[in-house]
C-alpha cells in the first residue's frame, strides 16, 4: 500500500491539483493507469455533498493527466457493498469533513480491517487523513467541542500510519475557538505526550516502502512545543 497524507490537494479556491512539492509527480509515479477510483465520503448521510467532492475531485486528478477506468463513492446509500467496493480499486481517497463524523462511519463499516487486504494506493484528504492514523487525534473544530467534557479528542483510527497530522495549518494557525488560541493553548496542550504535524495546503506525507516522507512546509507540534522542521520545496524523512 502507498499512502498520500494531505492538508488539501488543492490550494483554497483553486479546482486544479497543486504540483508543487512534487505532488502530482509523486502520484502519477504510483497510481497506475486507468485506475478503478472509490471516494469515501466523510458525510455518509449527505449523499449530494458525498457525490459532489468525490466527482469534483475525479475531475481535477484528471486535469493534471491522470487516466482512470472509473469512479465509485462509497456512503449509506451503497454502505452494504463496502468490501467489493474496496476489493475492486486501486486508488481510494479518503475525503475532508468532520473528523468524529467521519471516525463513526469508519468504524462502523470496519474500514481498517477491510484496508488490509488492500495494496493499492490511498490518498486523505484533511479529516481522511487525520483518521488514517492508529490513533487518531481529533483536534476541536466546532464552537463548543473544546469545553465539552464529553468530547473525545483521541478516537481508533484506520491504522494505517503512526503520525498525527493537522490539516490547513495556513488557515488555522491563527484561529480561536470557545476563547481560547486553537493551536497555542488548545492543540499544545493537547501534544502533551504526543507528536502531531500540522502541514498548509500543498504539504503531504508519503507513505512508501515502510518510509514516511514529508514533503513541504511542516510544523511540528510536540509536548507543548511548536517548531518548523520542514520547508516549501524541501522534504524529510521521519
Amino acid at each position: 500500500m502507498i499512502l498520500f497524507l494531505t492538508s488539501s490537494p488543492c490550494q483554497d479556491g483553486d479546482s486544479h491539483i497543486d504540483p508543487q512539492n512534487h505532488f502530482v509527480k509523486n502520484l502519477k509515479r504510483t497510481i497506475p493507469s486507468h485506475a478503478r477510483v472509490l471516494f469515501i465520503t466523510a458525510a455518509p448521510d449527505d449523499p449530494g455533498f458525498s457525490d459532489y467532492c468525490a466527482s469534483s475531485m475525479y475531475a481535477s486528478l484528471e486535469s493534471c493527466g491522470l487516466i482512470f477506468k472509473s469512479l465509485a463513492c462509497l456512503d449509506r446509500r451503497n454502505a452494504a457493498e463496502a468490501r467489493t467496493l474496496i476489493d475492486q480499486s486501486d486508488f481510494i481517497i479518503l475525503g475532508g469533513g468532520h473528523v468524529p463524523t467521519q471516525n463513526r462511519w469508519l468504524n462502523e463499516l470496519a474500514i481498517a480491517g477491510q484496508l488490509k487486504s488492500f495494496h493499492g494506493v490511498i490518498m486523505g484528504i484533511s479529516a481522511g487523513s487525520m483518521n488514517c492514523a492508529q490513533s487518531v487525534y481529533a483536534q476541536p473544530e466546532e464552537p463548543g467541542e473544546s469545553i465539552d467534557p464529553n468530547y473525545r479528542r483521541f478516537l481508533p483510527g484506520l491504522g494505517l500510519t503512526q503520525t498525527n497530522i493537522l490539516p490547513h495549518y495556513q488557515k488555522v494557525r491563527h484561529f480561536t475557538l470557545d476563547g481560547r488560541r486553537l493551536i497555542e493553548d488548545i492543540t499544545a496542550e493537547d501534544s502533551t505526550g504526543h507528536c502531531f504535524y500540522a502541514f498548509p495546503d500543498g504539504s503531504y506525507l508519503l507513505q512508501e516502502n515502510g518510509r514516511e516522507t514529508i514533503y513541504g512546509e511542516c510544523w511540528k507540534i510536540c509536548d507543548g512545543q511548536i517548531s518548523q522542521v520542514c520547508k516549501a520545496g524541501e522534504c524529510l524523512t521521519l
